[in-house]
């Protein structure tokens, strides 16, 4: 089974909350998220700092969007190993988000610290995942660093990087 760290931007796209993104890169969230429902893995963490991302700007529910459809999957599917995995993260003491798994590389210095939390997961899964990003511009900012440490990135609005 395929295994991907989701960050939440793709299912605000998703739900058609993103402005600047384009009718392609909404369809193309839109499919991933419904693949990964019908077929994938989803990987997070163990103390539910993606859930509470997720449950920031989704609605548990399921509706109205598909994002919000996604976020109601994970919810109910983060007990079943088979389609979820917890990653256990260390964090830094003093910091929140900040996490030993997170590479000690000076090219990544600048990295969101919000999203730091989705680097981390995705080098602490033994599934190997797949980080999805869809108009989140410091990803593409940083890809080469991120992928000389090992996280595998795919980006699904490449349109919207440059």
């Amino acid at each position: 089974m395929t295994a991907f760290v989701v960050d939440v931007n793709v299912a605000i796209v998703a739900n058609q909350k993103a402005s600047h993104a384009d009718i392609d890169c909404v369809l193309t969230c839109v499919g991933i998220l419904s693949e990964i429902r019908a077929r994938g893995m989803v990987v997070i963490d163990d103390t539910m700092r993606i859930l509470w991302e997720y449950m920031g700007c989704l609605r548990i529910a399921g509706q109205p969007g598909v994002g919000d459809l996604f976020m109601k999957w994970v919810w109910e599917n983060q007990a079943v190993i088979e389609r979820c995995e917890k990653v256990p993260l260390t964090p830094i003491p003093g910091n929140s988000e900040e996490f030993a798994e997170f590479p000690a590389d000076p090219e990544l210095n600048a990295f969101d610290r919000s999203d730091r939390k989705y680097v981390a997961v995705a080098l602490g899964s033994r599934n190997h995942p797949t980080v999805l990003n869809a108009v989140d511009t410091d990803w593409w900012e940083h890809r080469e660093a991120l992928k000389k440490n090992g996280v595998r990135l795919r980006f699904l609005c490449p349109q919207h990087m440059k």
